[in-house]
């Protein structure tokens, strides 16, 4: 039995119920597409406004994103499903490891990858290095110029940047803003003609697969990433540890865990007033996930040292994946 998921103000929520898979039409294609980058690119600001959900959290914090999560985009000629992936960069520690290696694993297990980088600043050595592992795969790569809304006039040493390195391994380039959604309709068109004919995998109206509880869990994560941003980067990890529906309220109680307990000061805050704020904040848009009302209450943890170990790391739901 499939989760079914359905948008309420932008975000998705889940429920139990038989979902039954149309049969695709003929000359129907789809596939996976594995959005690859840099930290901090856009990739998740990208998947959420080419499905038109908001299923992926966004900051301005680089290395945001932790697991892979994909979004489901279904048209009448095509369902692309979206892989949203860590950025690649040099990992300092356990969890870096984790996040890296499977964002590697994403390439050699998706149709297509569309590899993103950051229009508003030249080639870089971090985006060279991703190339040398794409042009290791046989897996089909698009390059995906993010940003043009924030290219300044003069933007010819940029552009020439990448298109050297399109031409120099052969790859279709589109420009675009995952922001303003300038030239996305390019790019969701040239992402359709990579896709080899297939059948539905998810049912039409399904635009995640991930489960409820984890995209609360996100939820509460983005909120400390935008309210704490260096303060308490990536030192953080969220459990639910409880939802209990009733008629009237849906009780969720959830566990932030961090390294230090500087850390933890940090986020409780004079009087308990960054912690509410945290909690205000993320019950909100969990209400709005859920389309009710939400009583939320966090606890504040101290594991030390969490992102280096593996154990940890499991525990916490970070494991490399199959």
């Amino acid at each position: 039995m499939e989760p079914k998921l359905t948008s309420i103000d932008n975000y998705t929520f889940s429920y139990s119920g038989e979902v039954t898979i149309p049969q695709a039409p003929p000359e129907f294609k789809s596939g996976f597409i594995g959005i690859i980058g840099r930290p901090n690119v856009g990739k998740s600001t990208l998947m959420n406004q080419l499905i038109g959900q908001k299923i992926a959290i966004t900051s301005p914090v680089a290395q945001t994103t932790r697991n892979r999560l994909r979004g489901i985009l279904t048209t009448p000629e095509a369902q692309l499903i979206f892989v949203d992936t860590p950025g690649i960069h040099k990992p300092h520690h356990q969890l870096g490891e984790v996040l890296v290696q499977n964002a590697k694993i994403a390439i050699e297990s998706v149709d297509v990858v569309l590899f993103v980088v950051d229009g508003s600043a030249v080639c870089g050595a971090g985006d060279r290095f991703i190339a040398d592992l794409l042009i290791r795969s046989q897996t089909s790569v698009i390059l995906g110029v993010n940003k043009i809304d924030q290219q300044a006039a003069d933007s010819k040493v940029i552009d020439e940047s990448y298109e050297q390195l399109a031409q120099s391994h052969e790859w279709p380039i589109v420009k675009f803003s995952a922001k303003t959604g300038a030239g996305l309709p390019e790019l969701q068109q040239i992402l359709v003609e990579h896709l080899e004919t297939g059948p539905l995998y998810y049912p039409p109206d399904l635009v995640t697969d991930q489960p409820e509880r984890f995209i609360m869990g996100e939820l509460i994560r983005e909120q400390i990433l935008l309210l704490t941003r260096e303060e308490v980067p990536h030192s953080v990890a969220i459990a639910i540890d409880q939802v209990e529906e009733t008629p009237t309220i849906t009780r969720v109680l959830a566990t932030i865990h961090v390294e230090r307990d500087s850390q933890k000061g940090i986020l409780i805050g004079k009087g308990g007033s960054m912690l509410k704020a945290v909690g205000s904040a993320a019950r909100e848009q969990i209400q709005k996930l859920i389309s009710g009302k939400v009583y939320l209450e966090l606890f504040v943890k101290v594991q030390p040292k969490w992102r280096h170990s593996r154990v940890s790391l499991a525990e916490l739901g970070y494991r490399v994946e199959e």
